[in-house]
């Protein structure tokens, strides 16, 4: 078969259905002024935390006073990171809740300069980053407080720290130790 014929369409066996009549367009409104109104969130990055909206919501009781932790398994004392409502192994749903360290360093990290998500756009510039815990076989991810993004470092030594993101909800991150 030749290239030519290849290429050729076969024609269509039945018309397109006839179009609409049109009628002419109305006369454009004049734009409707309203005052410029702070946006709101489209995407609430902090999540709601009582118990009525949450199993996890001891996690977020903890951070209101400064811990941040996560839960264990009590049958194979497998660490979970996020906390879990379940054993991801046993299954069980009986699970402690542990402190973790409040130490650790960055593994990490990256400069948010523009496009920052709704609502955060005049904290840019920030870090974000990866922290190993230290004593724990966790890394977590979270914002990096504490120094400008280009006077970070791997290895840095941070601290987590909680705060209240100003609804009453509570919240972690990492500041750099001096």
């Amino acid at each position: 078969m030749s290239s030519a014929s290849r290429s050729r369409r076969p024609a269509p066996t039945t018309a397109p259905p006839a179009a609409e009549p049109r009628s002419s367009p109305a006369p454009a409104a004049a734009p409707e002024t309203r005052p410029r109104e702070k946006r709101p969130f489209l995407l609430d990055f902090f999540p709601l935390d009582t118990p009525d909206q949450t199993r996890l919501s001891a996690f977020y009781d903890r951070l209101r006073t400064g811990h941040l932790s996560t839960t264990r398994c009590p049958k194979d004392r497998s660490l979970h990171w996020p906390p879990r409502t379940a054993c991801p192994d046993c299954h069980t749903e009986e699970l402690d809740w542990v402190d973790l360290p409040e130490l650790g360093k960055i593994y990490a990290f990256s400069a948010v300069l523009g496009g920052a998500p709704l609502g955060m756009e005049s904290e840019v510039p920030f870090a974000v980053g990866l922290v190993d815990l230290d004593g724990a076989p966790l890394r977590l991810f979270g914002r990096i407080e504490g120094r400008p993004w280009n006077e970070l470092r791997i290895g840095q030594a941070v601290r987590v720290e909680t705060y209240d993101i100003g609804d009453g909800r509570y919240f972690y991150r990492f500041r750099v130790r001096d």
